[in-house]
């Protein structure tokens, strides 16, 4: 059954530290709803109210111009491995584009004051609700690392070259909304 929670347990916590994968969903009024899967690595628990993720460049921006648009945000994280459980955090998302002050102290804070070739930004969201289930009917997968070619793909178009590529492809959501991250540092 279902169980409902203020803020993050240790055990939530734990259970989170053991993931290699979670989904990021977003919406806005009017807007495509999108749901994105997020790996390597890049994800921290602040504090029992506050997570955050280090956002690589890539081929969209949904979640950041649905945060600037509205702020809904829900993060889930399920086990493929080990015991059964789904943990969704439901709140109010927030990008700190790369370059910005708010970034570069998480950046130190959580991530080792360095960040991967291709980060654009890091999600914050401020959990109103954290929501655990059974996660009976998600399958049992093997962890098997995580895959090189984003950050390979980043080292190969340099600075200038991403910052290109996120005026290009970053500026705008699917359905026009502006994401605050149009190309080179905020």
């Amino acid at each position: 059954m279902a169980q409902q929670f203020d803020a993050l347990a240790e055990e939530h916590v734990a259970f989170i530290a053991r993931q290699h994968m979670f989904f990021v969903a977003s919406a806005a009024d009017g807007a495509k709803i999108n749901l994105s899967p997020k790996g390597l690595g890049g994800f921290r628990v602040i504090d029992a109210k506050r997570v955050c993720y280090l956002d690589l460049t890539g081929s969209g921006a949904e979640t950041a111009a649905h945060m600037k648009a509205d702020g809904r945000l829900t993060i889930m994280l399920c086990a493929f491995e080990g015991q059964a459980l789904i943990l969704r955090l439901y709140g109010r998302g927030r990008s700190l584009p790369r370059g910005g002050a708010a970034y570069a102290d998480l950046l130190a804070a959580h991530f080792g004051a360095e960040a991967p070739p291709g980060a654009r930004q890091i999600v914050t969201l401020d959990i109103d609700l954290v929501q655990t289930s059974c996660g009976y009917g998600v399958p049992k997968y093997a962890y098997e690392g995580e895959r090189e070619t984003l950050i390979r793909w980043a080292q190969t178009r340099g600075e200038d070259g991403l910052a290109a590529y996120r005026a290009e492809k970053n500026a705008v959501s699917l359905d026009g909304l502006e994401t605050g991250l149009s190309g080179g540092d905020a």
